[in-house]
């Protein structure tokens, strides 16, 4: 069996990143918006600041994938500024950890979520898409 480790509420990490070509929201479908940070460019630094926080805590084998997110974006941003996202540890339930998100540029708070990462074994994760897999190649 695999050992959980701990993990202190109140844990926090925080990230930046400068807002570039690759994170406008004219790249999602909104074409009109070809200046301005998009919400699932947001939702992308989510992630990657949780799986920093967490998953390096983790002996090989375990990994988390996220379960379930919420997303206030409220303030746009613009192409070159840059973002800063803290990810907080808010509480642990078993395997799922719940943690909270506020982001910023240089202007002030851009938007503010909390997201439920669920701690699960890789390989059983695989053995999972293995047979979800398989079932679809067997319609065919």
């Amino acid at each position: 069996m695999l050992k959980m480790p701990e993990f202190e509420i109140g844990g926090s990490i925080t990230i930046q990143k400068t807002v570039t070509e690759d994170d406008i929201a004219s790249n999602y479908g909104n074409s009109e918006l070809d200046r301005l940070f998009a919400t699932p460019s947001l939702v992308a630094l989510m992630i990657s600041a949780s799986t920093k926080l967490i998953d390096e805590k983790f002996d090989e084998g375990l990994v988390t994938i996220g379960k379930e997110i919420h997303l206030i974006h409220e303030k746009p941003t613009l192409l070159g500024q840059t973002i800063t996202i803290t990810v907080t540890v808010k509480e642990r339930h078993e395997n799922t950890l719940k943690l909270d998100m506020v982001a910023f540029d240089e202007m002030g708070i851009i938007g503010r979520g909390s997201f439920d990462r669920v701690i699960v074994s890789k390989k059983a994760l695989m053995r999972k898409v293995y047979a979800r897999e398989a079932m679809l190649e067997s319609r065919f």
